[in-house]
C-alpha cells in the first residue's frame, strides 16, 4: 500500500481528500512497522496541534476497515501500519519493541479445522506471532 492507492479507495468509498487525510498516510509512508495510535497522535500534532485524539482514532479504524491499514494489539495498545503488499496467504511475526513484521508463509488453520469438532464454519482467521526481532535484542 501506499499513500497515492490509499486516498484513492478513500474517495472510492465516498470520503474527502483533506490535509489531515493527506498527514496520515504520509506518515504511514514513511513507516514499515506498526505503530501505536499514540506515537502516530504525537506526529500527526506537530502539523494540527488543535487536533483530538479521537479524531486520528476514527480516521484510523476507517482506514483498517477499508483494508488501507492493518491493526493489531501489542500489550492491550492498538497499532497500525500500511496494509502489506504481499501477495497470497501469509501472516506476521511483530516485534514487540519496534513494530517490524515479518512475513510468515506457515498457517495453522488446518490444525484448527482438525481440532474443531463437526459442525463448525470457519469464516476468516488472524494469526500473528509476537517476540523481539534480531536488531531489539
Amino acid at each position: 500500500m501506499n499513500s497515492e492507492r490509499a486516498m484513492h479507495i478513500l474517495k472510492e468509498n465516498g470520503f474527502k481528500q483533506t490535509k489531515q487525510r493527506e498527514k496520515l498516510l504520509d506518515i504511514f509512508q514513511k513507516r514499515s512497522q506498526y505503530s501505536a495510535v499514540t506515537d502516530l497522535w504525537k506526529e500527526f500534532r506537530e502539523d494540527f496541534p488543535s487536533a483530538s485524539y479521537d479524531t486520528v482514532y476514527r480516521n484510523l479504524y476507517t482506514m483498517a476497515e477499508l483494508g488501507i491499514l492493518e491493526m493489531t494489539t501489542i500489550d492491550g495498545d492498538k497499532h497500525f501500519r500500511f496494509h502489506c503488499n504481499i501477495e497470497g496467504h501469509h501472516h506476521h511475526f511483530i516485534c514487540k519493541q519496534c513494530g517490524i513484521t515479518k512475513a510468515i508463509d506457515v498457517c495453522p488453520i488446518s490444525d484448527v479445522k482438525t481440532a474443531l469438532p463437526g459442525g463448525y464454519t470457519i469464516e476468516n482467521h488472524n494469526f500473528e506471532v509476537y517476540g523481539i526481532c534480531p536488531a531489539c535484542q
